[in-house]
C-alpha cells in the first residue's frame, strides 16, 4: 500500500495567516476550511497512527475524536491570560497514556507549527508527587537511566538547587533537579507535508521510547 501524505502546505499556510487575522470574525469565515485543511487531516493522521502507537505500546491511546480526544482545541482559555487572543497559531495532538488523567502524564506529542513542526515525547510539568516518584526511579535504576541518557537529550525546565532529600553529589544530580522529563524531534514543513511522513513520526516516536517507558514505570503505569 502507498505511503499517503496526510498534511498540506495550506496547513502551515492557515495557521501563518490565523496569526496575522487572529479574531472571531475571521475565524468565522474561515472555518470551513480550517475543518478541511487543519483539523479534518489532523484526525485522519490520529487515527492511522493508532496501529503504529499500539506497536510502541498498547496503553497509549490514539483518539480521533473532533473534540476530547487527542486532538487539543484549537481555541484558547483565556480567561486568566493577559493575553485575550481566541485562537492558537499551532496545532496540538497528544497519544497519552491510558491511566493519564491530564496532560502532565506521560505522552507522545506532535506540535504543528509554521516554521517549528516537532514531535515531543515524555512528561512535561508533573505534579510533585509524579516528580519524587521519577527522581527515586532515576537513584534505584541508574543503569537503566544511563541507558535513557545516552540516547537522548532532555528539555524543560530545572530547579536551581537539588530537590530536599537527594543527594547534591549523585551521578545525575542535573536529571534530578529536573521539572520537565521531554525529549524532542524536529521536522521541517516539508517533511510534514510528505508521504513518507507517517513512518518518520513513527521513527521519531520510537526513539523516544526509552524515555517514555521508564517515566511510565516510574510511575506505576501498565507499559
Amino acid at each position: 500500500m502507498p505511503d499517503n501524505a496526510f498534511f498540506s502546505p495550506e496547513l502551515f499556510n492557515f495557521l501563518r495567516q490565523l496569526k496575522r487575522h487572529n479574531n472571531r470574525d475571521w475565524f468565522a469565515k474561515n472555518k470551513a476550511r480550517y475543518e478541511n485543511v487543519v483539523r479534518d487531516p489532523a484526525l485522519m493522521f490520529i487515527s492511522s497512527f493508532g496501529p503504529h502507537l499500539h506497536k510502541l505500546s498498547p496503553h497509549f491511546i490514539a483518539d480521533a475524536r473532533p473534540t476530547r480526544g487527542s486532538l487539543f482545541r484549537i481555541y484558547r482559555d483565556t480567561r486568566f491570560s493577559h493575553d485575550k487572543k481566541p485562537f492558537k497559531t499551532h496545532v496540538g495532538i497528544h497519544f497519552s497514556h491510558a491511566s493519564g488523567k491530564d496532560a502532565h502524564a506521560p505522552v507522545f506529542y506532535f506540535h504543528l507549527e509554521p516554521g517549528n513542526p516537532f514531535a515531543a515525547a515524555g512528561i512535561w510539568h508533573p505534579d510533585t508527587s509524579a516528580l519524587t516518584k521519577i527522581r527515586t526511579a532515576i537513584i534505584a535504576e541508574p543503569a537503566q537511566w544511563a541507558k535513557v541518557r545516552g540516547k537522548l537529550e532532555l528539555e524543560g525546565d530545572s530547579l536551581k538547587r537539588p530537590p530536599r532529600g537527594f543527594d547534591a553529589n549523585h551521578r545525575f544530580i542535573e536529571d534530578i533537579k529536573r521539572k520537565d522529563f521531554i525529549a524532542s524531534v524536529g521536522f521541517t514543513e516539508a517533511q510534514v507535508c510528505s508521504p513518507t511522513f507517517m513512518r518518520e513520526f513513527h521513527a521519531a516516536c520510537r526513539s523516544m521510547l526509552p524515555l517514555v517507558e521508564f517515566t511510565t514505570k516510574a510511575l506505576g503505569l501498565e507499559l
